[in-house]
């Protein structure tokens, strides 16, 4: 099956209803595309929950190891990690209760699309998610 993603209608849906966003990868290092791309998002109004092991806060939240370990709800895992742990990262995902996994541009994996789509999870890969809340809002 071909990754297609959803409609921008979707997306925008999406934004619009989602308050946290968990952002795997995300680097302390405000020179960083991710660090950039959350300060942009929490600017808009999301709350950002960072997921690096690395650090104990960023841009002013308490960062966690895993997606496991947030104590609270999440609308959205943005992940800023290579193609290649994608799977690993889905297999995290699933064992919490969020609706939407969604990868930063150049991060794809068509099979981990494809085993989440037919899960029922709404997933977008291969797109920025600041781009995409500028362009729509």
């Amino acid at each position: 099956m071909a990754m297609n993603n959803p409609s921008r209608d979707k997306i925008k849906e999406i934004l619009d209803e989602a308050k946290t966003i968990a952002v795997i990868g995300l680097s302390p290092n405000p020179n960083r595309t991710s660090f950039m791309v959350s300060e942009a998002m929490q600017k808009a109004g999301y709350r950002i929950i960072p997921v690096n092991p690395q650090a104990d806060e960023i841009l002013g939240e308490k960062s966690y190891a895993s997606l496991s370990e947030i104590p609270h709800p999440v609308d959205i895992v943005n992940v800023f990690r290579r193609s290649e742990f994608l799977k690993g990262i889905a297999e995290e995902f699933v064992k919490m209760d969020c609706p939407v996994f969604w990868t930063q541009l150049n991060v794809v994996d068509e099979e981990v699309f494809n085993q989440l789509t037919d899960a029922g999870y709404t997933v977008i890969m291969d797109r920025c998610i600041k781009v995409e809340h500028a362009i729509l809002k």
